[in-house]
This record gives C-alpha cells, structure tokens and sequence, in this order.
C-alpha cells in the first residue's frame, strides 16, 4: 500500500508544532462495471449478471438501513446508521429537526480484517 507523509497541525492548537503524519496514496478507483469484470473472471457468472446484482444492492441497502436494520454482508462486514443530536431538558422540547450527522458506520468483516493485518507500506 502506497503512502506519502502530510505534515498537519494539531486541532484547536494552532500554535502548536506541525508534524509528519502517513496518509493513503489513492491509486484509482475500482467502478460496479470494473469489478463486475474482476469477479466474472473468477466465477462462473457473467459480468452483466454480476453487474445487476451489486447494482440491486446497492439500491436496497439504502431501504433497509431507514428501516432501522443493519445490513451483514458476510464476510465483507456490516453496515448500519449512527446519527447524533442536540440535547433538550424534556421530552416535549424535542424535534427531529434536532437530529444532524446522519451517517453511514461500515465494520468490516473478520476477513477484510485479516487482509488488512497482511498490509505493506511502500512510500
């Protein structure tokens, strides 16, 4: 895995000595249409099978994550929504407008996390 070093400053402190931080290098970016590809190579599926299936996925994850669910992906992980709020004294001060960062939280899985440890660096 690639990496440059980005000198950054510490947060509130602009005072503060700046200092060298390793950051990921994106190589590129890997399209449905790319992997679609890659896995067709290795399965028995075509690309356009495969295609339509990480494309319906996509498009129902969305649903069942509002629907409250987290959504297991086997081995890959899991997803689910976290969100924060401003805090009121009573109940009855609450509104969902005060509900903000709606956000999307993926935990990998025990396999990504295994790949992961194999990791090299290359500057």
């Amino acid at each position: 895995m690639k990496y440059k070093l980005v000198e950054r400053g510490k947060p509130g402190d602009p005072d503060a000595p700046k200092k060298l931080y390793a950051s990921p290098v994106k190589t590129g970016t890997k399209t449905i249409s790319s992997l679609s590809g890659d896995i067709a190579d290795i399965s028995s599926l075509s690309r356009g099978d495969i295609n339509s299936v990480i494309t319906n996925l996509v498009e129902r994850i969305p649903k069942d994550l509002l629907e409250g669910n987290s959504v297991s992906l086997g081995e890959l992980g899991t997803l689910r929504i976290s969100f924060s709020s401003e805090g009121v004294a009573d109940e009855a001060d609450f509104h969902t407008s005060k509900i903000k960062g709606l956000k999307v939280i993926f935990t990998p899985g025990k396999l990504i996390k295994e790949e992961l440890k194999r990791a090299k660096f290359n500057k």
